[in-house]
């Protein structure tokens, strides 16, 4: 099993370059990184995890900044987002700017990708709450046409592209309906989530793994139906506390990779941590 890590890295943490030559030199898979732009101080919307919100989430560094400095000074880790808010980007941007880190890294660029939580922070980036998911939809296929192989036009609901030279592409070559980086779609297992990774991912990020025996039949089963082969699904449990019994158990699941969650500390600290985790490498 893959094991992987992420960060919240902020102003007052380990930095993307000391964090990432560690990984590398320790045996780690990869590093993903979270994404929020700002963090509106009137909090209406909830913290998902109860009480208050970490300190982390309102300094937390853009992560294709912060990747691609890690990129520069590894060759092997993967590196990827954890999630990335599409729908609070233009798409023609986002598209240049995952193609170009992914080109840079020699294609080792997953794209994470997420619907969000905070209604504030969505809003002030003009996102209708109730439309969301329709709207990442649309801006993945976007994507997706800049990142073809050949000029391709786009028409959706939300904006469009003309048929256009967008270069650099990704490395991956297409995997079915997916066109682009590795992309996995995070989000709490359910139908609507299941349809979308059948759709136009390679595979699903369950936040903290709780209940995948249950939910990997039933997302097998949407995958299988919309035509996709079996063995392409991947399922990386995602900011994971790691224990062996908690990594076996994954492991008779059929899962390959796993993202062990650190905490947004300075060096020492994280450092620590590592030593830690590599017990389970």
């Amino acid at each position: 099993m893959r094991i992987a890590t992420t960060i919240f890295l902020t102003d007052e943490t380990v930095t993307p370059v000391r964090l990432a030559r560690e990984l590398e030199q320790r045996g780690f898979a990869g590093l993903y990184l979270p994404e929020h732009t700002h963090i509106p101080v009137s909090r209406r919307t909830p913290y998902p995890a109860g009480g208050e919100l970490p300190r982390e989430y309102g300094r937390t560094l853009d992560p294709f900044v912060a990747l691609g400095q890690a990129a520069a000074v590894t060759g092997r880790i993967a590196l990827g987002t954890g999630i990335t808010l599409v729908a609070q980007h233009d798409p023609i941007d986002l598209a240049k700017q995952a193609a170009t880190l992914d080109h840079l890294s020699g294609g080792r660029f997953t794209l994470g990708v997420g619907y969000g939580w905070n209604v504030e922070e969505a809003a002030d980036h003009g996102v209708e709450w109730s439309t969301r998911r329709e709207l990442v939809r649309d801006r993945l296929a976007l994507m997706r046409a800049l990142w073809s192989a050949g000029p391709t036009a786009y028409e959706g609901e939300f904006g469009s592209v003309a048929a256009s030279f967008a270069f650099p592409k990704p490395v991956r070559a297409p995997r079915g309906p997916v066109v682009g980086p590795r992309t996995l779609i995070g989000g709490a297992a359910g139908p609507k989530l299941f349809a979308a990774i059948a759709e136009h991912a390679d595979g699903w990020l369950p936040i903290g793994g709780r209940g995948l025996t249950e939910a990997l039949p039933k997302l097998r089963a949407v995958w299988e139906e919309a035509g996709r082969d079996p063995k392409d699904l991947q399922v990386v449990p995602y900011a994971v506390l790691p224990d062996p019994g908690k990594l076996a158990h994954y492991a008779e699941l059929g899962i390959e990779e796993v993202v062990l969650q650190l905490p947004p500390a300075g060096e020492r600290e994280v450092l620590r941590v590592l030593d830690g985790y590599a017990a389970h490498l």
